[in-house]
């Protein structure tokens, strides 16, 4: 994360931190707004570049806007590193190294042409909507999810490794049934059919003609039903198990980041870090 300035920074120094690090007051509210604009439209404009009609009638103009967005978001990035104390902390945390990855996709089109459309990694920044409008509350209901999957993830794996020992047999018999006709060309190439089929997505580019090869598809389909109930069943049971009581509703906090100990969640009549006993 991000920390303070000294206290006995410049005045415009102090000034710039608030309004591009944090979202107590109206102007870092407001810029955080527009930054989440400006990444959507960025976002938006490469898509359209990629429509093949839209990009023939509008392709060098929609290239300027990203090479606009592209100088603005430079701009914010340098702006960062001008104003928190300590530079390298910010560049090397989460949202400092996607606020950089945000850039580098169209600088690097002047070596690479095509790599601008890895722009849409902007999106990642959107995670600052947390932040800005103070959904913080539900990270834990988010965390609670992630502790359901890690409780379950022996028996997911069990799972999936039974289901990939039925995709492999399952392909296996088809290669040898279809005897390499109607697309079955390969153990492998049946094995992509069979995961196809037993997932019930269903594609239609392979499919079996013998009658012992529909009967084996028939099979893996019923099986199909049946499998993919099985892991949202372990991860249900995983939850209602362990869910927790209700917690009390969230407190509000301070937008205020410590500049020793960078811990953030300071509560609103808080005068000192609540980590290291630093004044705020």
């Amino acid at each position: 994360m991000e920390v303070r300035p000294y206290e006995n920074d410049p005045a415009w120094k102090r000034a710039a931190y608030s309004v591009i690090f944090e979202s107590d007051t109206p102007a870092g509210r407001l810029f955080d707004i527009v930054l989440l604009g400006a990444i959507v439209l960025s976002v938006l404009t490469v898509m359209l570049e990629s429509v093949p009609a839209i990009n023939a009638h509008y392709g060098p103009e929609l290239r300027i806007i990203e090479w606009v967005f592209t100088a603005l978001f430079t701009v914010e990035y340098l702006a960062r590193l001008l104003v928190v104390r300590r530079p390298l902390n910010y560049a090397l945390s989460l949202l400092g190294i996607i606020d950089f990855l945000s850039i580098v996709p169209t600088l690097a089109t002047l070596v690479l042409p095509g790599s601008r459309y890895l722009v849409t990694i902007r999106t990642l920044r959107l995670l600052r909507v947390f932040r800005i409008f103070k959904l913080g509350q539900f990270v834990g209901e988010g965390e609670f999810i992630v502790t359901a999957l890690k409780a379950s993830r022996f028996k997911i794996l069990v799972f999936l490794t039974a289901v990939l020992t039925l995709v492999v047999v399952m392909g296996t018999l088809m290669y040898v049934v279809e005897g390499g006709r109607n697309g079955f060309t390969s153990i492998p190439q049946s094995i992509y059919w069979a995961i196809v089929t037993l997932t019930t997505v269903g594609y239609g580019d392979i499919s079996p003609t013998t009658i012992l090869g529909r009967t084996l598809a028939s099979i893996l389909m019923i099986l199909g039903y049946a499998i993919i109930a099985v892991p949202t069943g372990i991860v249900s049971a995983q939850m209602a198990g362990a869910r927790p009581a209700p917690a009390p509703a969230a407190p509000a906090f301070k937008q205020v980041i410590c500049h020793v100990c960078q811990a953030p969640d300071h509560r609103p009549d808080a005068e000192f870090c609540w980590r290291c006993g630093e004044k705020l």
